[in-house]
């Protein structure tokens, strides 16, 4: 149940771009996560694309826009969700994703800048409530986690 901000330069990604990118990006997370199948879990992570003003992507003190695509992606698990393989696996499905999103026509390649920073544990706030990696692991259906989960009467576990 990650929260992503991902920046792109303006104007690359159309309205049917950005939703591949966010339905591509979701999947990956879901993928790296191991979320369990239940519907009310699709909605717990979260995807922010920010589109950043032409001319404002600097690489080597310049603009580079009109040789690649750059995008930068800060991924925001909560701590012990993700492994360190499931870190490189997360960073490779997240390139493929925005590639996979990239408008076929745009011969430019893309250039990703992925940051995978955890949420210290106690430290996550959902809907006016702290979380905690047990909270997480039984909203999420964890599979890898659910030793972490009490039973609930009536919730996702």
């Amino acid at each position: 149940m990650p929260n992503m901000i991902v920046k792109v330069p303006e104007g690359v990604f159309d309205e049917t771009a950005r939703a591949a990118l966010g339905k591509g990006l979701h999947a990956a997370a879901k993928a790296v996560e191991g979320w369990g199948d239940d519907p009310r879990q699709e909605i717990l992570t979260w995807v922010l694309v920010e589109e950043v003003k032409q001319g404002c992507f600097f690489a080597g003190g310049a603009d580079q826009t009109s040789r690649f695509i750059p995008v930068i992606v800060l991924l925001y698990p909560p701590a012990g969700v993700i492994d360190e393989a499931g870190r490189a696996e997360a960073v490779r499905r997240i390139h493929q994703a925005v590639t996979d999103a990239k408008p076929a026509d745009d011969p430019r390649r893309v250039a990703t800048s992925i940051m995978v920073r955890d949420v210290a544990d106690g430290t996550w706030g959902a809907s006016g409530e702290i979380w905690r990696l047990p909270d997480f692991a039984r909203a999420a259906g964890y599979k890898h986690l659910r030793h972490l989960c009490a039973p609930m009467a009536t919730g996702i576990a």
